[in-house]
């Protein structure tokens, strides 16, 4: 359930600084929670429930931060998606409205603004490719409607990718999350933001999901300028698979990337790719073959699920590109061209 990386000119000079760059944040809780709390919001979404006749309204609360003095809030996509209305409630009781910037379906990050008439706490944004697995984290947010809560953990992963749910790897913490904390601030010892809380697990406890902030950065331009990402598109979804699982299930099997599922209209559906059909459970492991293996795409060889991600993130919208792949034992060459992704059913989904 969702709550959904100096010329040394002289010893002396420079024993000072690297000193003080090595000495660890060492500022109580209580401080570090006073300081960084004030930029820390409440969000409460009202959203028209277009389904169910009887219960026209919705109510969603999250969490957000200020990263700007103008008013603009990180959150979650999936507390204002589809809101028609956003109230914030600022960490001195004051209710302001809110208005969507942008959202993100892909990282489940949204931009929204308020307008307020003084100047506006600031949350320190940190490097999240510099945090290590044990490192100590807090969470500071609303879990179910507790205002301005601090839970406390470390980090208990790096990179993890969900299949299914996110194809962008993300932050694992054991810091207590509940729903209410999403797009509140995942925030180091030093008391900046290196991650926005956005999912947990409902099958265990103490395991957390964060957007690590450089992610965020990364997109936020796009956010405020454009109000959405625009990434690449071929609209396949499947996984790696090797020659040796050929032999088990008797059928011809290249190395590379194994066309599982082939969205309706995208540039692969239009170009002819084939996606499998036949079910095969081999040691746990459940595969949909009968489906295309796509080796290369623009000649650079796929061999991994991660391999096809990074290279469908280096192409552009309208780029026409070359697909090498195998059907049935023989190799082909097929060209499709590039669209901008569309949002997916599967997008926010819990």
């Amino acid at each position: 359930m969702r709550a959904r990386v100096l010329v040394l000119a002289s010893s002396l000079l420079l024993a000072v600084p690297l000193a003080a760059a090595a000495q660890p944040c060492t500022e109580p809780l209580t401080q570090l929670f006073e300081r960084v709390s004030p930029a820390v919001v409440s969000i409460q979404a009202t959203k028209i429930n277009k389904i169910k006749p009887q219960r026209r309204f919705e109510t969603v609360v999250g969490s957000g931060v200020i990263i700007e003095r103008d008013g603009q809030i990180l959150t979650n996509a999936h507390v204002v998606d589809g809101a028609a209305s956003l109230t914030i409630t600022l960490d001195n009781g004051n209710k302001v409205t809110g208005k969507v910037l942008g959202l993100d379906t892909v990282l489940d990050l949204a931009l929204i603004r308020v307008e307020s008439s003084g100047s506006l706490p600031v949350a320190r944004l940190g490097d999240s490719a510099s945090i290590k697995v044990g490192d100590e984290v807090v969470a500071i947010g609303n879990p179910i409607g507790l205002d301005q809560t601090m839970t406390r953990g470390i980090v208990s992963g790096l990179n993890r990718v969900l299949p299914g749910v996110s194809d962008e790897a993300m932050i694992q913490t054991d810091a207590p999350i509940n729903p209410g904390n999403s797009g509140g601030p995942l925030v180091d010892r030093c008391g900046q933001v290196i991650g926005i809380n956005t999912l947990i697990s409902e099958d265990a406890q103490s395991i957390g999901f964060a957007v690590p902030i450089n992610a965020a950065r990364n997109v936020l331009r796009e956010l405020r300028d454009s109000g959405r990402v625009v990434r690449p598109w071929l609209g396949l979804q499947g996984r790696a698979i090797e020659a040796s699982l050929g032999a088990i299930v008797r059928m011809p099997i290249t190395p590379g990337y194994l066309v599982e599922i082939v969205l309706e209209g995208s540039p692969a559906d239009q170009a002819g790719i084939r996606g499998g059909s036949i079910a095969v459970v081999v040691q746990g492991e459940e595969y949909l073959l009968g489906g295309d293996i796509v080796t290369a795409i623009h000649g650079t060889p796929i061999r991994t699920h991660q391999d096809y991600v990074a290279k469908v993130r280096t192409l552009k919208p309208g780029q026409r590109v070359k697909i090498a792949l195998m059907r049935d034992g023989q190799s082909r060459e097929i060209s499709l061209t590039v669209t901008e992704r569309p949002r997916l059913p599967t997008d926010l989904a819990d």
